[in-house]
């Protein structure tokens, strides 16, 4: 999740960590660390058939053609990897390391952009890519295919998260689904009344809030424009928020110029977004279920909804560098990181619906994947979750859609 380092997640650290060091000294008989070491050495020499079935095809994409690992073996003592703030705390990593003997080295990354620039580097084994990278470092060859077959807690992961666009090319997993998550509507309920139920009260440009909302800070905001444009304005037949033609995508682009003018802040960092709130700056705007939970924490009285029109949302995937180091280190990993402890202390620190729903029964709260959504596919029916925009349109179209580059010049054009 494209995120500045969090320092408010640290609020949420100590029953987390004690919960994951609850969940790891309860399993007397064997730990999800011991059974990834036991698979990985009768594995070893070993070729495995990767599995791809049921994955989504994305056109338009040529991937490089990198081979997926066909068995994995012993760790190699070392693994470095990029990710967002609150993805390798050491609740979950130092389990990692004592069971598979692999040190985990990690460099925070607080953009998606920054993060791709850093894979190209080859310094790093691994990635925690949100959507809005993932296609560009598969198009690029920065990332290999993985053998989920050789990931054995990819079989419990929720079918819904699985050869998904943002990160299946050609019937070919590039990586596994670390959690998911929906960019929702917060506004303040004493502010702001009636209580909204559309995105019309942020993107209106008669809207009474004007100055006191808050939006996204990224390129990628401009899918949530084309969201609202999909329900309100039916004759420019949107159908993929990802995939805009010239002309969708430069009523999109105008719709967020329109409402610049009533914009008070854009945010990244969402502690910053949190004091607005607390503060009474903002009181309306795009933000994520783990702002609001904090923000009720401290007394603001907010309110987080999924709009009528839908909404943008995420799920991050850890993936595999094409030219790693520690390719053992780095598929012991994923395999730790969706195992049901890791999965729930991970998820539940940072504020998000873990993958793999055996998780749910590890939180520290035991109502954490209800608040959260995790298995109500229902709900996230209506996330469009975040994919890079590329010129062959994701929706099958033939005609050129706007690719990334696009979007981040007109980024800079809305933000003036």
């Amino acid at each position: 999740m494209p995120v500045n380092k969090q320092r408010t997640i640290q609020l949420m650290a100590c029953v987390v960590v004690s919960a994951f060091a609850l969940n790891a000294c309860s399993s007397s008989s064997k730990s999800p660390d011991t059974t990834v070491a036991a698979v990985a050495d009768t594995a070893a020499g070993t070729t495995v058939a990767a599995a791809t079935g049921g994955n989504e095809v994305v056109a338009g994409i040529k991937a490089p053609d990198i081979a997926a690992a066909t068995a994995v073996g012993k760790g190699e003592g070392e693994l470095n990897l990029i990710a967002w703030a609150g993805y390798t705390e050491k609740a979950w990593v130092d389990p990692f390391t004592a069971a598979t003997g692999c040190k985990v080295n990690v460099k925070v990354g607080n953009t998606s952009d920054e993060m791709v620039q850093l894979i190209k580097t080859g310094d790093y084994d691994g990635v925690s890519a949100s959507g809005d990278a993932s296609l560009r470092l598969i198009a690029a060859g920065d990332v290999a295919p993985v053998n989920t077959a050789l990931i054995p807690n990819y079989a419990d992961v929720y079918p819904g998260l699985k050869g998904k666009p943002w990160n299946t090319v050609n019937a070919k997993s590039y990586g596994v689904p670390h959690g998911r998550g929906a960019n929702v509507l917060m506004y303040n309920t004493d502010k702001v009344t009636p209580a909204p139920d559309s995105w019309s009260v942020v993107f209106d440009k008669a809207s009474p809030y004007k100055g006191a909302i808050t939006a996204y800070d990224s390129p990628i905001y401009i899918a949530d424009a084309a969201v609202y444009l999909m329900a309100t304005q039916p004759k420019l037949k949107i159908t993929n928020p990802y995939a805009l033609d010239a002309t969708q995508f430069g009523a999109a682009v105008d719709l967020l110029k329109q409402q610049k003018s009533n914009i008070g802040e854009y945010w990244s960092d969402f502690t910053k977004q949190q004091a607005a709130f607390k503060a009474g700056s903002s009181v309306v705007g795009t933000s994520w279920q783990i702002v609001a939970n904090l923000a009720k924490a401290e007394g603001t009285k907010v309110e987080a909804i999924l709009p009528k029109e839908g909404a943008t949302g995420w799920s991050d995937t850890w993936m595999i560098a094409a030219k790693a180091k520690h390719p053992n280190c780095m598929y012991l990993w994923m395999d730790h990181i969706i195992s049901p402890a890791a999965n729930a202390a991970a998820t539940e620190y940072f504020g998000e619906a873990p993958s793999n729903p055996k998780a749910c029964s590890k939180t520290a709260d035991k109502t954490f994947c209800d608040t959260f959504h995790a298995g109500d596919e229902e709900y996230f029916s209506k996330i469009w979750y975040w994919t890079t925009p590329i010129a062959a349109c994701l929706d099958g179209r033939t005609v050129a859609c706007t690719d990334y580059s696009e979007w981040t010049k007109a980024w800079t054009e809305v933000k003036g």
